[in-house]
């Protein structure tokens, strides 16, 4: 039995049963249907106790999803590009349109063991794992444990807030001045800063901008539900975009391109960051060509 995913519950978080909070965090990983059977299968612990669906969590608990089977994924042959990697921890550039994880074979998680070295410490774990998730749409730097210890060590750095990330993105309008957005989502509260890069004239939007995206909290589809809470929904969002935000072919304008966290062993901090994908400052090339064009 291994430690699937972890998750300190936030000192602001108000009682609820583990039912109806697992929802409210762990949906990504698994659909509805599959944290019900999960809770069924006593999968779930709270401080290392076995859980049942109707007790009550509350802040400060440890909950874990725990895998009872340990099968090893079969391997989903999808070369990664991989931009960290020592015996405890990598750090790979997720490609767009692609689960982490989930029930399907299409993976990062099944592509991973054909990508990584295998880690030679004793608690190594059976195959790497994802210790955070990004969107099916979105790319970008993905961290994956490859021993129980920094899977666990990791985790409780997510939920203290000790993992800072940064994203790029495209979004609609014209972006001034840096600012903060704390809005709640799901009835949690949420929060996110953006800060401008610089923008262009569009003939279809009538302004992009480029900016980047720093989430406070974890929330899902946080920095796509916030930029389009303010009236700047991400390029390429068919879900919280506007009609006509999307251009065919060429998916969301969103990645993750910086992450900065204390290593699980040495706890020295690592800072890693890769370059926003091409298409995003071709995007305002091409637009700000067009504007020039026909706008002499």
């Amino acid at each position: 039995m291994i430690v699937r995913e972890t998750h300190l519950v936030p000192d602001d978080t108000n009682a609820m049963r583990l039912s109806d909070y697992a929802r409210t965090v762990f949906e990504p990983l698994l659909s509805r249907k599959g944290i019900s059977k999960a809770l069924k299968r006593g999968e779930f612990r709270i401080n290392g106790k076995p859980a049942h669906s109707g007790d009550w969590v509350e802040a400060g608990q440890l909950i874990e999803l725990m895998d009872l089977q340990q099968r090893a994924p079969k391997t989903y042959p999808l070369p990664l590009d991989v931009v960290f990697e020592d015996d405890d921890l990598a750090v790979i550039n997720k490609p767009p349109g692609i689960e982490v994880s989930g029930n399907k074979f299409k993976t990062v998680e099944n592509a991973l063991s054909a990508n990584l070295a295998p880690s030679p410490k004793p608690d190594a774990l059976p195959w790497p794992r994802p210790v955070h998730r990004l969107d099916y749409s979105t790319s970008g730097l993905l961290l994956i444990a490859k021993t129980a210890s920094a899977q666990r060590l990791l985790g409780q750095a997510f939920e203290a807030r000790r993992v800072h990330k940064r994203y790029c993105a495209v979004v609609m309008g014209e972006v001034p001045i840096s600012g903060t957005i704390e809005a709640p989502i799901d009835g949690l509260p949420c929060r996110s800063e953006y800060e401008p890069v610089y923008s262009v004239p569009s003939l279809r939007s009538g302004r992009l901008t480029l900016v980047h995206l720093f989430p406070i909290t974890g929330r899902t589809h946080q920095l796509r539900i916030h930029m389009a809470g303010i009236g700047h929904p991400i390029v390429g969002d068919p879900k919280y975009g506007e009609d006509g935000n999307t251009l065919k072919g060429k998916g969301l304008f969103l990645a993750s391109i910086g992450l900065r966290f204390p290593h699980p062993g040495t706890q020295q901090e690592l800072n890693l960051s890769i370059a926003a994908p091409p298409k995003f400052n071709a995007l305002m090339e091409r637009e700000q060509g067009r504007w020039d064009k026909f706008n002499p």
